[in-house]
Formats: C-alpha cells, structure tokens, sequence
C-alpha cells in the first residue's frame, strides 16, 4: 500500500488558513490603530451594509452563533460605536445601531483595502475573481456540511 496523504503544503484547507492568518496580520496595524479587533470590525461590516440589525441577523450574517456576537457587540458599545435597544414587541431580541463614531470608522477601515491589493500584488480585478470563488467554495462547503452534521 502506498501513501497517498498529501503534503502540508497541497492541502487547500492549510493554504486558505495561512492566508486568512497573513491577512489578519497585515490589517493588525490599522484595527490596533482603530482601537478593535478583527471580530469587531466584522460585525461593525455588517451594520455598515444595513444598520439596525438584530443580534441574531448579526450572527447569521458573519455565520457566528449569536453567544458569540454578544461579547463583541457590548464591547463595541462600552467604545462608543454602536448602540443596543430591545425591541418593544419582542424584549428577547437586540437591535444594533451604528453611533456617529461607528459610521465614522468606516473611513479608518477603508485602507484595509487598499493595504490588501498592495501586499498581494494582484490588481483589484483578480482579488475580485478569487473573492468570488473562495465564497462559491465556501457555500458548497457549508452546503454540505449542513445537510450531513456530524458525519
């Protein structure tokens, strides 16, 4: 029998890894700066796209448990940048709120970007394309994952 178990190297799953670990590194300076942190400036992301949203619709955006964009999110309140309301009708759910200073951020968080493009040396139109197939390879992924949990 032979061994048939690729190199390290060849597994797309450690290449897709290191990669979002480079990213994180090369943005690390400009979060610090900003006073947040990756998983912050995710969820501060998605207000930016539609504000106003739920903890839950949060959590389902950046497909994280709700537990998890809790901690974040007061965080981001105790800084000034957001704000939490319960809903009137339903006490249960948390409507999230960009302050002045929350949609202010989002010109500080814009060279992350333009810091991207530059270290990659790729032209905006080939991140775009890579972009495009990292999230179609995401989505089959998680696809499947769904409809076989546990397996």
């Amino acid at each position: 029998m032979t061994d048939t178990t690729l190199p390290l190297d060849q597994h797309l799953c450690f290449a897709l890894y290191g990669a979002s670990m480079a990213v994180g590194r090369l943005y690390k300076p400009v979060l610090d700066e900003a006073g947040i942190t990756y998983p912050q400036y995710l969820v501060l992301s998605a207000l930016w796209e539609e504000d106003g949203l739920t903890i839950g619709a949060i959590a389902a955006r950046l497909s994280l448990e709700s537990s998890t964009v809790t901690p974040l999110v007061k965080r981001l309140e105790v800084a000034g940048l957001l704000e939490r309301r319960r809903k009137r009708e339903d006490e249960r759910q948390v409507t999230v709120t960009l302050t002045e200073a929350g949609r202010a951020m989002r010109q500080v968080t814009r060279r992350l970007g333009e810091r991207l493009v530059a270290a990659s040396g790729m032209d905006l139109e080939r991140l775009q394309a890579l972009n495009r197939e990292v999230r179609a390879l995401r989505d089959a992924v998680a696809a499947v994952a769904a409809d076989r949990p546990g397996e």
